[in-house]
């Protein structure tokens, strides 16, 4: 439990033992639950936390309300990383109201199994306020950031933007800082988390962020991940980079798929040869050892991207498809991508990655394509040169 000052506290929780977000995503500093209380006049736990940390949340909860009743439970967002808790809440304090938007409502049956909600529900939308003294929220619908329920909330007595999963992080707080002023590397695990778990739903964040630039945003209170409250402008600046479909540093992603090795000298070929040509920057990520979220954000953060993979089973070697494929569901646009195949007798790889890239909007190929014969020679050297100089001219 932590003051923020003025009558709010956080009571979220740390969670060091997960191995994997979401059953996918590889969090080894950990996960927070965020979760706080506003102390007013009227009382309101602003969402809960995973079933996980159930134990260490109520105590958190019953030390930070100090004999208090609470008067609202508010669900910004059902997912049950936030919401697990809800039932619990309305069972220890039966005077407690509800606060959620009515898609949110809908889905408390699904989650809560014949939960009791007559009578005990608040029902708001876009514009909508919850006076709680001093403190009051000013809801703003955040439908699709990134499920159809979310609200945000505003509260202009601190500037606080309540922003769910808008706006997050990976990591634990206790490993990572409770401000974003403490995370030295704030900007890569906010990018991974934004990319993966928000990324497709670009057009509805930029509606938001619209929305917040019409507010007094002094701190910015998410769901995941430290409290923001220095620099917003450039935090801000990065969500509407990220949301817009807009590359952040100028540079080449090489993602390398291969088998037995021949794929890959070949990339490293052509990493050695952008360097040389003067590429501001270019990283190589083998996706058959590395992170797919990684990777995912990588190819989101640069404007160009080579795509080199083996041929297998008449088809693309599956460690570059699944990338593909995760790409083109998480709405990979606007870039440029290049291609490197490599097949022994029937090169196949090359047809099935312009088929993928071609599902994408705004997404250009870069001519000419590298077909490798299993193994690179010094012949294939001025094809891989010739890409090169396209792939920084496009």
């Amino acid at each position: 439990m932590r003051e923020l000052g003025n009558k709010v506290l956080y009571i979220g929780t740390d969670d060091l033992d997960i191995d994997l977000f979401e059953g996918q995503y590889v969090v080894p500093e950990g996960m927070s639950y965020n979760s706080y209380i506003v102390l007013d006049d009227k009382v309101a736990i602003l969402d809960t936390c995973d079933a996980r940390k159930a134990p260490e949340w109520k105590e958190n909860l019953l030390e930070g309300l100090a004999g208090r009743k609470p008067d609202y439970i508010v669900v910004h967002h059902m997912e049950p990383d936030h919401s697990a808790l809800a039932a619990w809440v309305l069972e220890q304090w039966s005077e407690v109201t509800l606060v959620a938007s009515a898609q949110a409502v809908k889905m408390l049956g699904q989650f809560f199994p014949g939960i009791q909600l007559d009578g005990r529900v608040q029902v708001v939308k876009e514009g909508d306020v919850l006076p709680l003294g001093a403190h009051s929220l000013s809801f703003i619908a955040a439908p699709m950031v990134h499920w159809p329920e979310v609200l945000m909330s505003y509260d202009a007595s601190d500037g606080a933007l309540y922003s769910a999963d808008g706006i997050g992080k990976f990591g634990a707080l206790s490993k990572c800082g409770f401000y974003g002023r403490d995370d030295d590397d704030w900007a890569c695990e906010a990018r991974r988390y934004y990319f993966n778990i928000v990324g497709k739903y670009g057009a509805q964040v930029q509606a938001v962020l619209k929305k917040a630039s019409a507010l007094d945003i002094r701190t910015i209170r998410p769901l995941h991940g430290p409290i923001l409250e220095d620099n917003l402008g450039e935090y801000l600046h990065l969500y509407d980079l990220w949301s817009s479909y807009t590359p952040e540093t100028d540079g080449v992603f090489i993602a390398c798929a291969s088998i037995h090795g021949g794929t890959l000298a070949a990339a490293e070929k052509l990493a050695e040869i952008l360097r040389a040509k003067g590429a501001p920057k270019v990283v190589l990520s083998d996706l058959t050892r590395s992170d797919i979220a990684e990777n995912v954000e990588d190819a989101f953060r640069y404007p160009r991207m080579v795509a080199a993979a083996s041929s297998y089973d008449a088809g693309l070697f599956t460690p570059m498809y699944d990338f593909l494929h995760r790409l083109q569901i998480k709405g990979y646009c606007k870039r440029s991508v290049a291609i490197v195949e490599n097949g022994s007798w029937a090169p196949s790889a090359g047809r099935v990655m312009r088929e993928m890239f071609g599902a994408m909007k705004e997404v250009s190929i870069v001519e000419p394509a590298v077909t490798i014969r299993s193994r690179m020679r010094p012949e294939d050297v001025p094809a891989l040169e010739a890409l090169a100089d396209a792939i920084l001219a496009a």
